[in-house]
């Protein structure tokens, strides 16, 4: 029983770092009909920038981990701004229905050589802000930086939800994401909105690679992996739903961690896989999402 606490308490935390990601994806996709399949690549470079600031990889440590988090974000802001300009707008603008597609891949791939050439193609260990001595949870041990990381994740999807409720910039956002044609009417600069959208949506992916890398070994490589099962998270969960992100991506943590116990490593892909198959086929717009009805 206690191994399979272990499992499920692992798997949560695995699990919340998809729901940020998938997040990230729901976003653009409220406000634009679009997706950055670069989300992966901004968890990435977040990861390492971090690394950059609070290791020793370039002379550093420069900041405490705490201190590093703002910047990493802020960083992960300027990035989502700049693929929405260089691989998004262009494509808004002609009306092309796939040009976002390559587009954003392009400059996934051009993000992940950039680094490459930076931070070199070796797994690097990222220093932990936490003890990694663990606590006993009903038996089972649990790192400290796996709870920061469920608290973390929960903490700014609830933040960006507040905004978006509270404040003005996100009630213009809502309005956008609800019919887009209409705040335009409205005097709403829907045009700014979508920048906005993909800019929060990088931020909260590189916030969600520093918050992870403590746990897992940072590369040039890492992004891609999870900005894939994220985009499954979101796909079991609904494009639609903050809350379909969050059940998505328990489901298919634990599913992971789980599988790979009591099967194999090498299966613990499959379970999930099986699972966004299943959701395809029976509930196409996801567990919490809501299908779109276009009126001709």
């Amino acid at each position: 029983m206690e191994i399979l606490l272990q499992l499920v308490i692992s798997g949560i935390a695995l699990g919340m770092i998809y729901a940020v990601i998938a997040f990230g994806y729901q976003l653009t996709f409220a406000t634009s009909g679009t997706l950055n399949f670069g989300q992966g690549e901004a968890l990435m470079l977040g990861a390492l920038v971090g690394l950059s600031l609070v290791g020793t990889i370039h002379g550093g440590p420069y900041m405490s981990y705490w201190l590093m988090i703002p910047l990493v974000i802020l960083f992960g802001a300027i990035q989502g701004m700049v693929v929405e300009w260089l691989g998004v707008r262009p494509a808004l603008r002609i009306k092309s229905e796939f040009g976002w597609i390559m587009s954003t891949i392009a400059l996934a791939i051009i993000f992940k050589n950039v680094a490459e050439n930076i931070w070199g193609k070796d797994v690097l260990p990222f220093p932990s802000p936490l003890s990694s001595k663990p606590f006993q949870v009903l038996g089972a041990n649990v790192q400290p930086m796996q709870m920061a990381v469920v608290a973390g994740a929960l903490a700014i999807m609830a933040a960006v939800e507040i905004f978006n409720r509270k404040s003005i910039y996100g009630k213009a956002v809502v309005a956008t994401a609800n019919d887009r044609g209409a705040a335009g009417l409205m005097g709403i600069n829907t045009g700014m909105v979508i920048t906005f959208s993909y800019a929060l949506s990088s931020a909260t992916a590189a916030f969600a690679g520093a918050l992870i890398a403590p746990l897992t070994l940072t590369s040039a490589t890492m992004g891609a992996s999870l900005g894939l099962k994220a985009f499954a998270v979101a796909i079991i969960g609904g494009l639609t739903s903050g809350l379909g992100a969050i059940v998505g991506g328990v489901i298919l943590g634990v599913c992971e961690t789980t599988a790979g116990y009591y099967i194999s490593t090498g299966y613990k892909d499959v379970p999930g896989l099986v699972l966004l198959l299943l959701v395809l086929a029976v509930k196409p717009a996801g567990l919490f999402g809501k299908a779109a009805i276009k009126k001709v």
